[in-house]
Parts: structure tokens; C-alpha cells; sequence
């Protein structure tokens, strides 16, 4: 067992806690500063230096990396989704600092620097684009683009960044040039894990996904004195854009989400003058999810905001990674993580996976066992010794 992972689960237990079930930790807020700060703290009780990049990740370091002496980090993220579980993102970055804890105890003195790597706004949940932190990194989101971002208040990022005394963002490619290789230990999001009797599981793939946006017009009226041949109701497309994507989505064997919407003017008494509504789709073909965005084409015009080509993380990492963790299963998964923008970058990534026993996650039912998770820290410990030899 590890005290120092259960101590530091205990912390960050209460912190963006939402009272309608689940978490509420969106970029860019004060639960986000209490989040890293928290980071911060712990990073300094294990006397390990921090920095941030100037996308606004943070980086702790045990030892001084660079050009000549790149890198081992290990990590993920602390924010959620609206009511998202307890697991997703804060499970990897809580992991990594415990696996520093047990290196030491073992007295491994690692080759190169083993790091420690909080990504921001990796849901995207307030401003809609996922992975935020990592693409500006990377380069792979334009900072102009970034800057012009709105959450539902019409809060810029540019503005919520400098509400929290932050400059602008930019891509660091100093930052990423510390990095020899990433380590993403995350909560299984799916049941696959569980069907095996496995407790931890290497990644070999994401699945390309991608994020559209649609907008219905109708035209605003009263609800009570507008006849229905008269209506404009914008609704009954976003109820024919709900049956369509799930439609074309079993037909060309994908998934089609459509999570988000927006209602104008949102009342109760008043027929809608507008919806604007988000389409999540991914699958392990990316011709069929174009397949099914080609079906939707011509009555919705979806127009895409992100889009993520598959991550086939390098093959020969895996496989030793697996054989390290006495033969783990490898295993594919269709969300989407930091490691698979980092990868994308030319960095040498890897994932490892704790059991869900529900399969649920993006909820409050998301869920990993202790023992389970005390199996992921010996397990990522195990990868960072072996990568530091």
C-alpha cells in the first residue's frame, strides 16, 4: 500500500466538488488555482522544482532536464467534465507523484530526470476544445484561435487567463524539448479491463475523434398563441440531428454523441429562435466517421472545431512495457488524452490503464478499486525505473 497516494486522494477529495453529484473543475477558474496549487505543494514536499510552460502546464522535476538529458514524465490532468468523476486525469497526476515516493523508497537513482507534468484544460470542457494545454504546447492549437475561445458566460480564454494573473499562451517548444518520453497512467473509460481480469493494461492505440458544431435556426414566437403550421421550431431538427447521428453511427459501426446543446432564448413559454448543438464522433476507422459526417452534410452543415488523427503508440514501447508488468494486456481506447497530442509530436509516449470496475466514466459512477489503484503506482514505478536505468 501506498500512504503518500492516499493522503494525497484524501486532499484532493473536496476540491471542485459539485452538490448535483460529481465534480465541477473546469480551466481557468479558482477551483483550477486551488487544483494547482495543490500540484504545487506537493511537488515541493518531495523537494522537486517546478516550472510552468508558456502554455500554462505545470512541470515538476526530480533532477534538471535537458537537451542532453531529456526526460521521463509521467502525469496527466486535474480537470473535469461537468459532474465527471473523481478518476479521470487527477488518478494519472497523483499516481506519478506516488511512484516518485516509491522509487525513492526502493533508492532507484534514476539515469535521466523523471518528471511530473499537470496538462491544463485537457477536457475542454469550459472552452471546447480538448487537450488545450498540450496542443498549445505542441503548436498543434493556434494561439489566436485559443485566445478567441468563449466558455457559456462569453468569457474569452484570453480574458479568464489574465483573470488568474496568467499572460498569454504559447507553443514551448523548449518545454517539449525536456521531454524523452511520456507515461500516461489513466482510469479505463470502458469495461475491457474488467472482462480480461486484468488490473492494469498498456494502450496501443486512441481512435481519431472529433468535434463538430451544429446551428438549427427557427424563429422566435409564443409558445401559446403560435399555431403549429406557423412554427419555426429549431428543435425538432436538433431531434432529427439526435436520430440521424445515431442512425449513421450504427451504420458505419462508430460512436455518435450529441452531449451538448445550447437553446436560444431558453424559455420555457417561448419557441426556440435557435439551437446550436455539438457532435462527438470517433470510431477506429476514420473514414467511416467522415462516412457519417457525409450523411449529416447536406440537412446540418456540421462544421468541425477539433479533430484528432489515431495515436498508434509506438509498438516496441508497448510491448516492452507490458513484458515490465509481467505480460499486461494491451489493449485500444476510443477517448482521447494529452499522450496522444504528445505522441502526435514526435515524443515517445505510452498509456497504462487501472481497472474501472463500472466502466463508467465522464460521471460520478466512475470508479477504481484501492487496491487497484495502489497496483497502478507499483505498476508506473515499475515503467519509470525501467525507462531511468
Amino acid at each position: 500500500m501506498n500512504p503518500g497516494f492516499d493522503a494525497m486522494w484524501a486532499d484532493l477529495e473536496p476540491v471542485g466538488r459539485d452538490p448535483r453529484g460529481g465534480y465541477r473543475r473546469f480551466a481557468w477558474t479558482d477551483t483550477d488555482a486551488e487544483l494547482r496549487a495543490w500540484f504545487d505543494a506537493e511537488a515541493a514536499r518531495r523537494g522537486l522544482d517546478t516550472t510552468v510552460d508558456r502554455a500554462g502546464n505545470q512541470w515538476a522535476w526530480w533532477g534538471s532536464p535537458g537537451p542532453d538529458a531529456k526526460g521521463v514524465v509521467a502525469g496527466s490532468h486535474l480537470d473535469s467534465v461537468p459532474h465527471g468523476g473523481a478518476f479521470d486525469g487527477p488518478l494519472g497526476v497523483v499516481s506519478a507523484f506516488a511512484a516518485v515516493d516509491e522509487l525513492r523508497a526502493r533508492n532507484h537513482t534514476p539515469s535521466r530526470p523523471i518528471g511530473v507534468v499537470n496538462f491544463g484544460d485537457e477536457e475542454g470542457a469550459r472552452f471546447g476544445i480538448a487537450c488545450a494545454g498540450s496542443r498549445l504546447l505542441t503548436g498543434a492549437l493556434p494561439v489566436d484561435r485559443a485566445l478567441a475561445l468563449t466558455d457559456a458566460d462569453g468569457v474569452s480564454l484570453g480574458a479568464a487567463l489574465a483573470h488568474q494573473g496568467r499572460s498569454a499562451p504559447a507553443p514551448d517548444p523548449e518545454a517539449l524539448e525536456r521531454v524523452g518520453t511520456f507515461v500516461e497512467l489513466h482510469v479505463e473509460q470502458g469495461r475491457w479491463l474488467v472482462d480480461q481480469g486484468a488490473a492494469i493494461g498498456v494502450a496501443t492505440e486512441i481512435w481519431p475523434h472529433g468535434r463538430w458544431r451544429v446551428t438549427l435556426a427557427g424563429e422566435a414566437n409564443h409558445a401559446g398563441t403560435t399555431p403549429l403550421a406557423d412554427r419555426r421550431d429549431p428543435m425538432l431538427e436538433l431531434a432529427a440531428l439526435v436520430t440521424e447521428a445515431r442512425a449513421a453511427a450504427a451504420r458505419h459501426d462508430v460512436l455518435a454523441t450529441v452531449g451538448k446543446v445550447e437553446v436560444e432564448p431558453n424559455g420555457v413559454n417561448a419557441i426556440p429562435s435557435e439551437v446550436r448543438a455539438w457532435l462527438d464522433c470517433r470510431g477506429a476507422d476514420p473514414d467511416a466517421v467522415a462516412a457519417v459526417l457525409a450523411d449529416l452534410d447536406a440537412r446540418f452543415a456540421p462544421a468541425n472545431e477539433s479533430w484528432t488523427d489515431a495515436t498508434v503508440f509506438d509498438p516496441a514501447l508497448a510491448a516492452r512495457l507490458s513484458t515490465v508488468l509481467m505480460n499486461a494486456p494491451l489493449l485500444p481506447t476510443g477517448a482521447g488524452h494529452d499522450a496522444g497530442i504528445l505522441s502526435a509530436a514526435g515524443i515517445p509516449t505510452a498509456m497504462l490503464f487501472v481497472r474501472n470496475p463500472t466502466g463508467v466514466s465522464h460521471s460520478p459512477a466512475e470508479h477504481a478499486e484501492p487496491a487497484d489503484c495502489h497496483a497502478g503506482v507499483v505498476a508506473l514505478a515499475d515503467v519509470l525505473a525501467e525507462l531511468t536505468r
